[in-house]
């Protein structure tokens, strides 16, 4: 169980050090070599951003059947 809860710890940690890398890799390279970084910054901006969506989706699911259930 602990071993599970650790990987998902780091995988959490995965779609924002994605976008820190290519930052990093875009102020380093220069020139066209630097269009490289632009796919890693894609994809782990679009998996945050997913992720910010989907728990507000789960929030709102949430509240909505606490709602319900008061009523």
């Amino acid at each position: 169980m602990k071993e599970r809860a650790l990987l998902m710890r780091w995988l959490a940690l995965a779609a924002p050090l994605l976008v820190l890398l290519a930052l990093l890799a875009l102020l380093l390279r220069s020139g066209s070599s630097s269009l490289q970084a632009l796919p890693p910054l894609l994809i782990g901006s679009g998996m945050l951003l997913s992720s910010v969506v989907a728990r507000r989706r789960q929030r709102r699911q949430l509240l909505l059947a606490l709602r319900d259930s008061d009523a």
